[in-house]
């Protein structure tokens, strides 16, 4: 018995084993590689031009800015980290409307102009509560504002320096005290005809409105500073017809 089993053992052994049967392989045509590296092309052409148009649409005084007026303020306030040198944040323009409760059109004809100058929707500012002695209820328009930020922002800056501000009458720059403490620039104008994108005989009331520039300045005279290098036409002390 013992010998049989050896003998089986051994045919068993010298049998051939049963071979794997390949796995199918998906043949990949010349026309589908074609199209798979003429998608890849397109892909990285489309990344290539994206680079290209930020590159060129990148605003005037924001790359002054960033190859200027950067390395100037590191040098002149020693900072240690160019992150810590301060730089414009937002800018938010607001036109007051108490005329609104007794002229119903202000509100539109203030987003327009509003819109206009800066190039972005505005929102119209409500009432918080009522107020009988302004005969003020909660919930009725009293202003219109928007805020600017990143590229809106630089542009409107440079349009608003080399632009509108040269266009007031008898103009001997803008005043130094009107920071908050905190690098915060603002200022007020009497009229929105200044700016080129409103045309005067369309306007129809002459309303003041309010710009508030926002820095990264930890105090005034850092803000100070980079307001001057941007090139914000300050007055001198000697001249008292600042705007």
């Amino acid at each position: 018995m013992a010998k049989d089993n050896n003998k089986k053992t051994k045919a068993e052994a010298k049998k051939p084993k049963a071979e794997a049967k390949p796995t199918a392989t998906k043949r990949v045509t010349r026309k589908a590689a074609r199209a798979k590296i003429e998608t890849a092309v397109a892909v990285q052409a489309d990344i290539q031009s994206k680079k290209n148009e930020t590159v060129l649409a990148k605003p005037r005084v924001q790359d002054f800015y960033q190859k200027e007026v950067r390395q100037l303020l590191i040098e002149e306030f020693s900072y240690k980290s160019a992150m810590q040198a301060p730089t414009l944040d937002k800018i938010v323009v607001n036109i007051g409307l108490g005329e609104s409760l007794t002229n119903p059109r202000a509100v539109e004809s203030a987003l327009n102009d509003i819109g206009l100058i800066t190039g972005q929707k505005p929102i119209v500012n409500r009432a918080k509560k009522s107020i009988a002695n302004f005969k003020l209820r909660e919930g009725m328009p009293i202003g219109v504002s928007v805020t600017l930020r990143k590229k809106r922002m630089w542009e409107f800056f440079d349009r608003l320096v080399a632009s509108a501000l040269p266009r007031l009458r008898d103009f001997r720059g803008v005043l130094m005290k009107s920071f908050d403490g905190r690098g915060n620039y603002s200022l007020g104008l009497r009229e929105q005809v200044i700016f080129p994108e409103i045309e005067y005989n369309a306007v129809e009331k002459f309303r003041g409105l309010q710009i508030v520039i926002c820095t990264t300045a930890t105090n005034d005279k850092e803000g100070l500073r980079l307001l001057q290098l941007l090139g914000m036409p300050f007055a001198q002390a000697n001249n008292v017809t600042a705007a």
